[in-house]
């Protein structure tokens, strides 16, 4: 098998009404949030280095 470069995860955050969600490119989806901070929080977390 071929040695082949880790995927890069870029994460995002979508609001609907309320709520706020983080998404990355490898598909995961955190919570739905009140608070955008607590959700780019999610996003940071999720991401492979944590920052």
């Amino acid at each position: 098998m071929l040695d082949q470069p880790p995927t890069a995860h870029r994460t995002t955050t979508v609001e609907k009404g309320p709520f706020t969600h983080a998404t990355c490119t490898c598909g995961w989806r955190g919570p739905a949030r009140r608070a955008r901070d607590r959700a780019r929080r999610d996003a940071v977390e999720h991401s492979p280095s944590g920052a």
